[in-house]
């Protein structure tokens, strides 16, 4: 049996989650073993139908008191008590922040490896193959991974997510928890940013040392408001201070994956290119025709980003008629 940890957060999944469970049934099917979610905590109750209609045969809704929010020591311990109980052959998510945190946990309380970021898996033998990410994208390692109870995650946008029913049984479970597993647990937030985010936008323009200046990322602001996304940007930017280091994207930065990334300005370091190769298309603007995000571009314009930008600009507004 698999068991693939349900991200979410206070009641509402997350994009990574849906990519989890599709990977999860490729899977489980190469195992020959059902597939399990388990979804963690207060909310957990209103998830369920969703996680059935991204396969999960059997969802375990886990519940106890110390489970109010997040917390990586709690849910982790959780599933380990679950996949016990289970006796689970293999758990696994997405690599977020979070997703490799727990699984990093489960490791650690079972003293059994964890293999993090993985682009591919043969479940198909009782010792995994895999292709996983190291190096912040700059490597792809072939690895195999022998453990009674394997535990991976998948990169996150590595696994496009796809619908395909299961039956969704559910069944509720309460782990044995005591303060000792309360020592890390989100208890208030402070919001920064509200609605779409860098690393979940479908439209990102990102700008580089070309954009000249952080008065000079004005045109790309309202181009992507036009186009419902957000701006980006490269390192040598947030080194120059024209940008927060949030709005970089790249190894050190966030990791997008948009239905477009407009790079403009961007000479496109490998550091770069390892945070928007994700991207479905991009769309490179730069002066310079050799420079590296142009030649990896799926459309390319060489030309003036302080001249192509406003004429793309001008042509949107023209035909919504604004």
């Amino acid at each position: 049996m698999l068991l693939v940890i349900v991200e979410h957060d206070r009641g509402e999944i997350v994009d990574a989650a849906l990519e989890a469970l599709t990977a999860g049934r490729s899977l489980a099917e190469q195992m020959g073993a059902e597939l399990h979610a388990v979804i963690i905590g207060e909310g957990a109750e209103g998830l369920t139908d969703q996680a059935a209609e991204y396969g999960a045969e059997t969802i375990h809704v886990v519940s106890h008191d110390i489970l109010t929010d997040y917390g990586p020591d709690a849910w982790a311990e959780s599933v380990r008590q679950l996949a016990d109980d289970l006796d689970a052959e293999a758990i696994m998510t997405v690599g977020t922040d979070r997703g490799n945190e727990v699984v990093a946990q489960i490791a650690a309380r079972t003293g059994l490896p964890f293999v993090a970021n993985c682009t591919s898996i043969d479940a198909s033998v009782d010792d995994w193959s895999m292709t996983r990410v190291q190096w912040g994208g700059s490597l792809l390692e072939d690895s195999t991974l022998v453990s009674d109870l394997k535990l991976v995650t998948f990169g996150h946008h590595a696994v496009p997510a796809s619908e395909e029913s299961g039956s969704g049984q559910v069944e509720e479970f309460e782990p044995e928890l005591d303060d000792s597993h309360a020592v890390t647990i989100i208890k208030d937030r402070a919001v920064e940013t509200s609605g779409v985010t860098l690393s979940t936008a479908p439209v990102v323009v990102s700008g580089g040392r070309g954009v000249g200046s952080a008065d000079g990322f004005g045109i790309l602001e309202e181009l992507a408001g036009l186009l419902g996304g957000r701006v980006g940007c490269s390192r040598a930017v947030t080194n120059n201070g024209w940008r927060p280091h949030s709005d970089q994207v790249g190894q050190t930065g966030t990791r997008i994956a948009p239905e477009i990334y407009i790079a403009t300005g961007i000479s496109g370091a490998i550091q770069h290119w390892v945070g928007a190769m994700a991207s479905k298309r991009i769309l490179a603007i730069n002066t310079d025709p050799e420079a590296n995000m142009v030649s990896k571009a799926d459309y390319a314009v060489i030309g003036d980003l302080h001249k192509v930008i406003p004429a793309v600009t001008a042509e949107i507004k023209k035909r919504r008629g604004l």
